[in-house]
């Protein structure tokens, strides 16, 4: 394989641009596909039914898939080319989009999530690699914060967008948006971009990507079940015990192997196991708010899909410039010191929208939600930057499906703990409103943590709306602060570990080009 850095100086920068472009407008469908879904839930549930667990899966499949792939893409990257697995992930990912827009039931819809989040993976990873080789030093930092800025547009509009596709055409038209917009970056990336890959690359390593996927899969589904099982459930404490047993399995093969996946040689540097306690922060702090609020809006508060996915502007408009400032100060404040002042903003933010309940006016939610999003902003767009820059250029398809799946992986278990949490808390409160038990109390809490009002009415007969208002605001008051508390943890965490100074790897991993994490 040619040398990276040579023909990079050789390449026009109009040609890196568009490859830049290419990579923005597929990572611009992957915010678009976890937000849109979450705002046209009520519709599909209206539409397909499904218990509480299957409509979860609506969001945890896609999440649960994207994330449990990662690593395993980022290696098959390396293996087999950065463009191909990009032009493979980005194809299978419009297609699926247009068969969700078809699904017949709920069971159908779930399982076309899945393969729409192993594509995702496919697409994000093949993409992020190519970036890294084709930028350095600051320029790469430039290019990975308006990767950044391209996932704040996608959050940002992407409620609105599908607010408004569901009330003018129905919630499938939301599947056939992101399936138009593959089908554009499908075009682009055929185009512009040049294959690359690691010349070192061994291949896949199967046993280990099959024991982490089925790792998370076991823990996701017994965490979902423990809202209507209990937290002593026989078979809840068999899935997360057999999750744990499975990811046992995969760190004694990751040891080895020649080639992992996950180079666990890479733990024994304080700025690696920082930048993966920052790739899980905003899954607690952010990630679970973008599910949990339209819900809220819609099945709590009364609003529209249009106008819930108008309010959520508030908590996603800092993402449409602010990763890119945060890019630019690098070159005066330290990446660590930005990414843990950012969090605890996005803490006090958490805070401050704790004390506003269901049924205040809409307006005295914006602020809050404008602090928690300029918060979280600030190191959105320098997490990846940070992923590449602990290893070689060679092996930028490892990194980042490492510190992608931590990411990703992590907010797919956030979703499902929190909203476990949620339903755990919203049936205390109302056991403790309520003057007699009724028998389908799990269901009922776990119905109207999930904003299905008409529902949860129907399980508790002797209840009122207002009190089911109450029960739910009190929880999720409760949980708001839960979420504070990870956040300030977090934040803590990346101080301490990100302001080591940096460390050559050894063993598996070459020793870094200073410049390189300087730069970042």
């Amino acid at each position: 394989m040619r040398n990276t850095r040579n023909s990079n100086e050789m390449r026009h920068p109009l040609q890196r641009f568009l490859v830049l472009g290419a990579v923005c407008l597929a990572a611009l469908v992957m915010p678009l596909s976890f937000t849109g879904p979450a705002v046209a839930m009520p519709a599909i549930a209206k539409a397909l039914g499904g218990s509480p667990i299957a409509l979860n899966w609506i969001t945890n499949a896609f999440m649960l898939a994207f994330g449990s792939c990662l690593m395993a893409a980022g290696a098959l990257a390396d293996s087999y080319g950065r463009k191909r697995l990009f032009i493979v992930g980005v194809a299978a990912f419009a297609l699926s989009s247009l068969a969700l827009a078809w699904a017949p039931d709920i069971l159908w819809l779930d399982l076309l999530r899945a393969l729409q989040g192993v594509a995702g993976a496919a697409a994000f990873s093949g993409g992020v690699a190519t970036l890294a080789q084709e930028f350095d030093g600051h320029a790469r930092t430039r290019a990975f914060s308006l990767l950044g800025t391209t996932f704040g547009v996608g959050l940002a509009f992407g409620p609105v967008l599908a607010g408004a596709l569901v009330e003018s055409f129905g919630w499938r038209s939301v599947f056939l948006g992101v399936a138009a917009l593959a089908a554009l970056a499908l075009a682009a990336g055929l185009r512009c971009i040049r294959e690359s890959r690691d010349p070192g690359a061994s291949g896949l390593d199967w046993p280990g990507a099959i024991s982490f996927t089925a790792a998370l899969s076991l823990f996701t589904y017994g965490v979902l079940r423990i809202p209507e099982s209990g937290w002593n459930s026989l078979p809840t404490l068999l899935l997360l015990g057999s999750s744990l047993l499975l990811l046992g399995a995969f760190a004694v093969i990751e040891k080895r192997v020649r080639r992992p996946m996950l180079d666990l040689s890479l733990l024994r540097y304080p700025r690696f196991v920082g930048v993966q306690f920052l790739a899980a922060a905003p899954a607690y702090s952010y990630v679970v708010l973008l599910v949990l609020l339209p819900m809220r809006f819609i099945g709590i508060e009364g609003c529209s899909a249009m106008q819930a996915g108008q309010m959520m502007m508030a908590l996603s408009a800092p993402m449409l410039a602010l990763p890119f400032i945060a890019g630019v100060l690098t070159r005066w404040i330290s990446a660590g010191v930005i990414c843990g002042a950012g969090l605890l903003i996005c803490a006090a933010g958490l805070l401050w929208l704790a004390q506003i309940a269901p049924g205040q006016a809409p307006s005295s939610l914006l602020l809050p939600m404008l602090t928690i999003g300029f918060g979280i902003s600030l190191p959105w767009g320098l997490m990846d930057g940070l992923a590449v820059s602990v290893v070689p250029k060679e092996r930028a398809g490892m990194a980042t499906g490492i510190f992608s799946t931590t990411r990703v992986a992590g907010e797919g278990m956030a979703l499902a703990i929190v909203a476990a949490i949620l339903a755990a808390l919203v049936q205390a409160r109302l056991h403790g409103l309520l003057a007699s038990v009724p028998p389908r109390m799990a269901e009922a809490a776990q119905r109207l943590a999930m904003g299905d009002m008409p529902q949860a009415l129907q399980l508790l007969p002797q209840a009122s709306q207002a009190l089911l208002v109450q029960s739910y605001g009190d929880a999720f008051h409760i949980l708001l602060y839960i979420l504070a508390g990870i956040t300030l943890l977090s934040a803590a965490m990346v101080f301490g570990f990100l302001s080591q100074p940096h460390v050559p790897a050894a063993g598996r991993i070459d020793a870094l080009n200073t410049d390189e994490v300087e730069a970042v």
